[in-house]
Formats: C-alpha cells, structure tokens, sequence
C-alpha cells in the first residue's frame, strides 16, 4: 500500500462544505490538517464546526473522546499559503472556475517541494487541462470527494494525460486509509459519476415531457419499483435546477453536443423562472411549512382474475429476461395465484413468451417498444406492459402501460392482477421503454461506453454509482441482472421508434450480446 505516511502533513484550500468535509476526514483518519482561506473567519467557522461534529460523532459512539479530542487537535489554521510549504498532499477545494485554479496550482507549485502532491477536488473541468501549465503537470491528479463528504463513501481518483501513475495509486491508497471506497477514472468529461447519471435526469425529462405522468408519478416509480433512494425530480429539486442544468450543459457542450446529453427545455424553463427547488422553496415541489405531500398516480382496486397462465420458450435457462419473469411469477404464487404453464418452442408462438395471460390480456415485460406498437406487431389488441423492477419479490409498486387498442375488461384483470400480488399498480401512459427500464438500459448504455472508451472498469462504473449517488445496483451489475440481450433490444426498440442516435447501443454490449458474456463473473 502507497498511502501517505500518517505523519504527513494534509493541506486543504478551500474551508466552504466541502473543504471542510474533506479536512475533517483527513484528520479523524489520523494526519494533521492545515486548513487555509482567502478569508480568515471562514477557516475559524470551519474548524470549530469540525470539533463540533467531532463531539456529536463521540457522544453517539462513533469515535472515542479520546479520539475526537486527538483530530481536532490535529486540524490547524493556515494564515496563508506559505504555511502549506511543507505538505506532503494539498487538495483544492475551491470555485469551479479553470483559470483560477491555474492560479491557484501555479503558486502552490513555488512554494511546496518537489514531491508534494496537488490534488484538485473538482466535479466538472479538466484535469488535464488544470494540469497543463505546471512546472510538473505529471504530480497533479483528481480527488474528486462527494457532499456530504464525511457521509459519502466514493472518492474519483482522476489522471490527467500527464498524471504519474505512481501519484495516482498513492491518492488512490490515501482514500482508502481515510475510509472512502475509491475508483480509478480518466480525466474525461463528467468523469465517472457526472457522466454516467445523466441518462437518470434525461429520461425522467423524456417521461415528463412525453406525458408519461406527472413528476410525483415518475418519482414515485424510480422509488418504489426501481429501488432508487430518490426519482429523478425530487432528486434534482435537492440539488437545485441551476446547478443540475448548468452540469447538464457543461456534459453536452464538452462533448461536442452529443444528443445523449442534451439538456432539456423544460428544465430550463424551470431555471427561468427561479423554480429552483428547496433553495428557492419551489421546485417541482412546494418546500415549507404546510406544503403539501405528493401523490403519486394509482389504479383503483379491480378484482382478480379467474385464470393466469405463463408462456415460457423451451430452452430458457432463467437468467436475464426470463428470470424476471420467473420472479414475478413467484411473488404471484406466493399469493396464492395460480399460474399455469404453457411451453412453446421457439418461432411458433404469437405470444413472444415468456409472458403473462389472463382473461384475453398478453402482459409483457416492456421492451422498449411501447404497448400500442407491441399489440399491432403481435396482432393482440389486449397487449399490457409492465415496467422492470429492482426486486420483484419485494417491490411496493409496479408500473404498467395498456395498449390504445386494449379493452377495458383486459386492461382491469391485468390491474387486479397485480394487486392481488401486493403491488400498488401506477399506470403511465404508452411511453416506449416505460420509466424504470429505459432509465436503466439508458444508465447502463453509457456506463458501458466509459469503459469502452477506457474511462474506468466495469467494476469503478459500478462502485462508482452505488456509492456516489446511491444507486441500488451499479448499471453494468443490472444489465446482467435483466439480460444484456434484453438491454440491447431495449435500446434499439427506442432508438428505432425515436429516430435518434441518443439511443445507440454501446460497442461493449454488442460485443457482450455477441459472445453472450456478462460484465461480472458469474
């Protein structure tokens, strides 16, 4: 392990949230901290909040007295830059703004020894691009902390062209010491995390313009069904409209407008108007005292049906695709729903098993075509998709979409049937993909592209995504959990009734498609 010594001085420039996150992590791991910013008071705020929170930690038992006593010890007050002269590791933590980091680098470089490394905590620009001017660009690396920094566990370690891998592999040892999960990126836009979650804000975008429901629906369904701590509009109202669109922005124009990332004018309009969400008390929710909770779109209560039949091909190995069928089909049995089996052989069905049957209704697992396009290809006017869902066996809700073309009957039993199952039944109108499952065929597509294009491994993306955003499962994890055969007629069926290249499969799960290999070891 090539983590800095523990006797190694840490400097931290920068004492706003997340600078003094980052100093209070160094410290409580055991190395002395000097704390430096251009205004004074800011750095005494900051390093008696510290010993406050170092305080709290000890009367809940998360440290010792003793040991919040040592770490706030171990945090000091730079006067001024040339305090930092003698740090073995200094972390900028200040404004995003290229060429005052520059500045700021290019004096840090006149004043600490040759072997001290400069870290820069930013979220969006350039590593390579702050790096450029130095003396020694190759000593310079990202750190890239989340907020809450004591709290989130991901530490990006971001190499520049010129960024020595020796540097990179002793920050990335020195996260690890400091108790965060680090992950290995390269200097790309968005690097891992801001690059990979942009398909979670864009679809609901999508959904939201498309009618699919409203944002409390779609939020509701990111969360109950698809096991994410926070749906897209809630999430977005947490971190503010201006910040969200001017990162979305940032993504689309460093890539050179890749459709991918277009931003969206909806979202604009809300930064239009100051509808920036709880900082502004208005988002997409009210935010304040008496403001209203909201509520998400439900199916009212329909009795269930007489008959359920399940369609399954001969062959199917219960992985992917027809494992998720296999699961819904437990939780069904398991509620005293009996399910009869037909077999067909591959070719001579209409009914593309696997899938669900009763009274006239062929229910799918959505496949990116949407309801009224399945039913006209099938030639089954009662045709209802269901949404994915992370867990089926314990999922509180389920998303569904009914064909123009189905009857009422049909679309009822299908509803009572699910809710005989326990499941809350949210209808969406007849969107291509639903919401759960292009939003992961979509997350998991440009996670396999970082790696495809060498921005970090299966594993990182992964790592990376559960534990910087809280994603439930890491993309490339759920796309071996669905099928990345599944995942790839997904996309196609969107890209296909979109007409945009915003949907394009990823070179990496063509290539797993091909060989019929899964990102992870089985």
């Amino acid at each position: 392990m090539s983590a800095l010594a523990n006797n190694s001085i840490v400097a931290v420039i920068g004492s706003g949230a997340m600078g003094a996150g980052i100093a209070q992590v160094a410290a409580a791991a055991g190395y002395t901290v000097k704390l430096y910013d251009t205004r004074a008071e800011a750095v005494s705020k900051a390093l008696l909040d510290i010993g406050k929170m170092y305080a709290k930690l000890a009367e809940k038992g998360r440290m010792t007295a003793d040991e919040a006593a040592a770490a706030t010890a171990r945090l000091q007050a730079a006067g001024s830059l040339a305090d930092v002269s003698d740090c073995a590791l200094v972390v900028e933590a200040i404004v995003e703004n290229l060429d005052v980091k520059r500045g700021l680098f290019a004096e840090l470089e006149a004043l600490v020894s040759d072997d001290c490394i400069l870290a820069t905590n930013t979220s969006s620009i350039s590593v390579t691009a702050i790096a450029a001017k130095l003396r020694r660009p190759e000593r310079l690396v990202g750190m890239h902390f989340f907020n809450p920094v004591p709290l989130m566990a991901l530490v990006e370690v971001i190499s520049g062209l010129a960024t020595s891998e020796q540097v990179a592999a002793t920050v990335y040892d020195t996260s690890i010491a400091w108790g965060k999960s680090p992950v290995h990126a390269k200097s790309t836009p968005g690097f891992i995390v801001n690059r990979v979650a942009r398909p979670f804000y864009a679809e609901g975008w999508r959904l939201l313009n498309e009618q699919a429901g409203d944002a409390a629906t779609i939020d509701c369904v990111l969360r109950e069904a698809g096991g994410f701590r926070m749906g897209p509009f809630e999430l977005m109202d947490l971190i503010g409209h201006d910040v969200n669109f001017s990162v979305t922005q940032s993504v689309f124009g460093a890539y050179f407008n890749d459709p991918r990332f277009t931003p969206s004018v909806l979202q604009q309009e809300m930064v239009n108007a100051g509808f920036l969400g709880r900082k502004s008390g208005r988002g997409f929710y009210l935010y304040g005292e008496g403001a209203p909770a909201p509520v998400a779109q439900a199916e009212s209560a329909q009795a269930t049906p007489e008959f359920v039949a399940l369609s399954a091909a001969i062959g199917g190995d219960g992985r992917g695709h027809s494992g998720v069928i296999r699961s819904l089909v437990q939780r069904l049995e398991q509620a005293s729903i009996t399910v009869s089996r037909r077999v067909t052989h591959e070719g001579q069905a209409m009914d593309e098993a696997p899938a669900l049957h009763c009274n006239g209704a062929a229910i799918y697992l959505t496949d990116g075509r949407s309801a009224t396009q399945r039913a006209h290809d099938n030639q089954h006017p009662d045709t209802v998709l269901f949404d994915l869902a992370l867990d089926y066996a314990g999922a509180k809700r389920i998303a569904v979409a009914r064909a123009d073309q189905c009857s009422d009957a049909a679309y009822a039993a299908v509803v009572g049937l699910f809710q005989a199952a326990g499941f809350i039944v949210t209808r969406l109108d007849d969107v291509p993909g639903l919401a759960v499952m292009r939003t992961v065929a979509m997350l998991a597509n440009e996670a396999a592209d970082a790696v495809n294009q060498g921005v970090c491994t299966v594993a990182a993306v992964d790592i990376a995504m559960q534990k910087g955003v809280n994603y439930p499962r890491g993309p490339l994890a759920w796309a071996d959990a669905v099928g990345v055969q599944h995942i790839v007629t997904v996309l196609h069926h969107l890209a296909q009734g979109y007409g945009e290249d915003r949907y394009r499969v990823s070179p990496l799960l063509r290539r797993k498609l091909a060989t019929g290999a899964t990102f992870h070891a089985e």
